[in-house]
Formats: C-alpha cells, structure tokens, sequence
C-alpha cells in the first residue's frame, strides 16, 4: 500500500532490531505474514466488494457463516466467525435490520437466540459471494493452484495446532493460573 511501508522493509528492520536474541526467526516470519495477510486481504475486500454492499468483513462473515451453516445458535455463530457473543449482538441487529437475517428464540431453551437468513439474505449471498470470490482469485493471482492448496494446508494445520493444543501450552504458561482479565487498554480510573 502506498505510504506504508513494505513487508520486506518491516522484516529488515525486525532483524536489526533483534540482533543477538535469541529467537524462531522463520516461525515469526511466519506468524507475521499470516497477520500481514489477513489485514492486507481483509482491507482489500472491505474496500472493494464490501463497500458496495456497504458490509464490514465480520457482518459478511456473519453471512457467510449463517449461510454455510444454516440456522444456528448465536455461540455457534460467534464462535465461528471469531468474535464475542457481545459483538454478534450488535452485528446480527445490524444484519436484522437489514432484512438480511431473522433473530428467533430457540424453541426449547428460552435464553437461547438462533440466526438464520431471511429469504433476502440468501439472495444477497448467492449476489455477492461470486463478487467476493472473485476478489479472493485477484489477491492469490500471483500464486499456483497447487501454491494455493499447499498455503490452505499449511495454514489448516497452523490452525489445528491452536485448537488442539493450546489451551495446554496456555494453561502450562501460566503454571495454570486463569489469564488476566483482557483491559480495554485503558488505565483504571483511580
């Protein structure tokens, strides 16, 4: 992007800031670019097919979710799309409001929510995810179909490795201490 700098500026600079400390330069590499990635790919989208459906990134991948999915419950949801419950509320009243998807109460637990799409979130789904995909095609054009397959595989087992084992790696961290609260970043008011 223009004004930014680039990914390869970013990693020299990285290696002369470390210098002599000892650490899995490749596996920070790796992590970096995973985060590099998303955020270049996830500005793409919202700023091209998303803006025209006037969506952000997680109220498509709501959509998406929902849409693949079928009617669920709102943990399932948020769960997938890897966000709060808290912030589903605020994205699925959006998506209500919208006509998009329908809010209802589970039939045989009452304090649960389930989500599902409206005939007009399923339209809107079958429009905009060729749209979608198609940006997903523009920004791994520079790689193979067999590239393609071989990142998706990798970065499944990236994944497969959190989910399997990291609640154990977390809990050995903190010598099985239940993490801080997460902060707002805010100092706490005296």
């Amino acid at each position: 992007m223009p004004g930014q700098r680039s990914i390869t500026e970013a990693e020299k600079l990285a290696e002369a800031k470390l210098g002599g400390i000892p650490v899995h330069r490749e596996r920070m590499a790796a992590v970096a670019n995973i985060h590099r990635a998303a955020s270049a790919v996830r500005h793409h989208l919202e700023n091209s097919v998303l803006r025209g459906s006037d969506l952000t990134w997680t109220a498509f991948v709501v959509l998406w979710v929902v849409w693949i999915w079928g009617e669920s419950e709102t943990r399932h949801v948020a769960e997938e799309a890897g966000i709060s419950k808290g912030t589903l509320t605020g994205v699925s009243r959006t998506l209500e409001s919208r006509g998009l998807v329908r809010r209802t109460g589970h039939p045989t637990d009452g304090r649960l929510v389930l989500l599902s799409l409206t005939e007009d979130g399923e339209e809107f789904m079958r429009r905009v995810f060729p749209a979608f995909n198609s940006e997903e095609a523009f920004v791994t054009a520079q790689l193979s179909d067999e590239e393609c397959r071989g990142l998706a595989s990798g970065l499944r087992r990236v994944v497969l490795q959190v989910e399997q084992h990291g609640e154990d790696r977390r809990r050995s961290l903190l010598d099985g201490a239940e993490p801080a609260p997460r902060r707002s970043g805010r100092r706490a008011r005296d």
